[in-house]
């Protein structure tokens, strides 16, 4: 570490030995070349005059005790050049070393990655993010705040939370309840866009990130922290969507991810961890799928399916029934949706996250919204997923639904590719970039007739729309039946026709005229 002790590049001090250098180095050649010359001298007299020529041996000692000097007059001023450069860039790069990375001391002789004041801490209970507690503690000499969104994951993973915290150091918890803002705010306006990642994700994880970075920067600012940290691994998304949360609300927070710069490596790595440091180390059986719950879905990764050609286990499930095991009869629900967005179910108006609340567990009992795919992460790999989304897809189904009587063709068409970049903008996490902001008001406008109710029978993991109805409906049943109407006449189809067949009859027309040329 550089400190006052160091010595420190004296600029004249430097240009001083070098003048120094110059001038005995100018002296040493001038009096080689003189005692040259006069040698020289000698030697022309004495061969004009036809006598004898020797150089004496005081001479020849002077010549070589002067290159001599030269020469180690050289030396030394390159060494102590050299010297001084390697001292210079020496202090240069510990200064530089100082200033990227902040070390300094935590006063007890440990060194510092970087002092912190306080940090925020997505905190799940879990082992991992208990070891992050005392290593933040340890590595940063900062006092740890954690904090906990409810999303919906469920209360048995909520309780103890605040134990669990105080006992791995941190100062205490914070716990949010998420669940409406989330459905509200933010899976709606995702159900409104129509957005689905490569044709099957429906965004879950993907739509919770912001939610929860959204809420660790208002914590962060009601504490007075100066940081905050997450516990996502280099490989996935999730990193990318939290800290892009962070930098979008506030770029002066200082981000720690321990996993892209800890040694722990895995799960037993992390438990040695805590036994360290007396971190409570969580008892329960290690599940051998990796999950991420919400209101809104369930994910599985890991373990046999890694193997894209393993079916995964039946027992993994845990939102929805086998649609094997589901009733044999089927059951009707009807959905009522306002300008896009879902209101009430079974003519009952409901809260955001009390509807999607209630569809989960009437879907998942019919096995409804079962999801296996190999999706493109946003890091560049591939990676294979199952997702349960019961009372998800019960909705996006309502809402797709009810857009055909309201919206027409080319409205529907530049919805659809609008969705597939929304889905893009919200999977990689830039939902507050203005780009999705300004695609979601476009969204809100379009659907403002979307207004209406969708019937849907759920039978064994199908869901199947059986009614449809609104206020708003572009379907006109008196134009649209085979019947004889007084608004639509068969007969102004033929000249239609004509005119949109058009170019098709004019190539057909040039391909006959080229044939016959190459006939003749």
């Amino acid at each position: 570490m550089y400190n006052s002790s160091t010595p420190k590049l004296d600029f004249g001090f430097t240009l001083i030995y070098c003048l120094f250098n110059c001038y005995c180095w100018f002296c040493i050649v001038l009096l080689f070349w003189l005692l040259l010359i006069r040698i020289v001298l000698r030697y022309l007299i004495a061969y004009c005059l036809y006598i004898p020529f020797e150089v004496s041996e005081v001479e020849v000692f002077c010549c070589s005790l002067l290159k001599l000097g030269n020469l180690s007059l050289y030396l030394f001023a390159h060494c102590l050049y050299s010297n001084n450069l390697k001292e210079t860039a020496a202090i240069t790069a510990t200064l530089t070393d100082e200033k990227e990375t902040g070390a300094s001391s935590a006063g007890d002789g440990r060194v510092l990655r970087k002092k912190l004041n306080k940090v925020v801490l997505a905190y799940s209970g879990g082992l991992d993010t208990s070891v992050v507690v005392p290593w933040l503690r340890e590595n940063y000499g900062c006092e740890v705040v954690c904090f906990t969104a409810d999303v919906g994951q469920g209360t048995i993973e909520l309780e103890g939370l605040e134990e669990k915290a105080k006992a791995s150091g941190a100062s205490q918890l914070v716990v949010k309840d998420l669940k409406e803002e989330f459905v509200r705010d933010y899976i709606f306006p995702c159900l409104r866009a129509g957005a689905v990642y490569e044709r099957k994700y429906l965004l879950g994880t993907s739509m919770a990130r912001p939610v929860i970075a959204k809420a660790m920067v208002d914590v962060a600012r009601e504490v007075g922290a100066d940081a905050v940290s997450h516990g996502c691994t280099g490989k996935g998304n999730d990193q990318v969507r939290f800290e892009l949360t962070f930098f979008a609300l506030n770029p002066d927070l200082n981000v720690v991810a321990p996993w892209r710069e800890w040694e722990i490596r895995g799960r037993e790595d992390a438990i040695e961890y805590a036994k360290k440091h007396n971190v409570p180390v969580p008892v329960t059986k290690k599940s051998i799928y990796s999950r991420d719950r919400n209101l809104w879905h369930l994910s599985h990764e890991g373990d046999i399916l890694e193997d894209p050609s393993n079916e995964p286990s039946k027992d993994m499930y845990m939102m929805s029934v086998d649609p094997e095991d589901a009733p044999d009869q089927p059951e009707y629900v009807e959905i009522g949706i306002d300008s896009g967005l879902p209101i009430s179910l079974n003519g009952t108006e409901l809260s955001p996250a009390s509807l999607l609340s209630e569809l989960n567990e009437i879907g998942g009992r019919h096995g409804i919204g079962r999801v296996d795919m190999v999706e493109n992460r946003l890091v560049g790999m591939k990676s294979r997923g199952v997702y349960e989304t019961p009372g998800g897809t019960i909705l996006f189904t309502a809402a797709r639904e009810l857009e055909s009587l309201t919206l027409d063709r080319q409205t529907i068409q530049v919805k659809d590719s609008l969705a597939l970049t929304y889905a893009e903008l919200v999977y990689a996490g830039r939902w507050f970039d203005p780009l999705r902001t300004s695609m979601d008001a476009f969204m809100e406008k379009i659907t403002e007739t979307t207004t209406g109710s969708v019937t849907l029978k759920l039978y064994k993991g199908c869901v199947t729309v059986t009614g449809r109805t609104s206020p708003n409906s572009l379907y006109r049943q008196d134009i649209s039946s085979f019947e004889s109407g007084q608004i639509y006449d068969q007969a102004d189809a033929a000249g239609f026709i004509r005119l949109y067949g058009l170019p098709m009859r004019v190539r057909a027309m040039l391909e006959k005229s080229a044939m016959l040329d190459n006939q003749d």
